[in-house]
């Protein structure tokens, strides 16, 4: 019995320990979100916002670790890659080019991460949502590659 107990000790006092270990869940205030269409916005906040955002909902789990170390450095380097809600301190060249990388990211499968929809199936991009992005990404002038977007359903 005392083996099992030591055991038990020496797995729940360092899991508890480690909950009082500070992590960054802040949600700056929103400088100007991206400029698109209502339907493209609806799209990005439902599936894109919680990493690419200044409006994360923080979910339960967040605040659990070792999981909210992963979750908080998963958003803090999805906001530092691009933040749909600082968009003006972008110029319009770099706006393009990220509303490119959004498109490309999609139709190669890549974003929303599976790691990410495995939680939140609502995040999961119809074909009509992925028709939709591409729609922004082109009515935007965006290119990638020096070619201008092309879902390959499109035909």
């Amino acid at each position: 019995m005392k083996k099992r107990t030591l055991i038990l000790v020496l797995i729940f006092v360092p899991l508890l320990a480690i909950q009082f270990v500070p992590v960054g869940r802040a949600n700056p205030s929103v400088t100007h979100e991206v400029d698109a269409p209502s339907d493209a916005l609806a799209v990005l906040r439902r599936s894109c916002f919680d990493c690419h955002s200044n409006t994360t909902k923080w979910p339960w789990y967040s605040y659990v670790a070792p999981m909210s170390w992963f979750v908080a450095d998963h958003v803090r380097d999805g906001r530092r890659h691009m933040n749909f809600s600082e968009w003006d301190h972008l110029d319009a060249d770099v706006q393009a080019h990220l509303i490119a990388e959004v498109w490309e990211e999609v139709s190669e499968g890549e974003m929303p991460l599976t790691s990410y929809l495995l939680l939140h199936g609502s995040a999961r991009l119809s074909d009509d949502d992925r028709h939709t992005l591409q729609h922004w990404a082109e009515v935007s002038g965006a290119t990638i590659g020096g070619a201008h977007t092309h879902y390959e359903d499109d035909d």
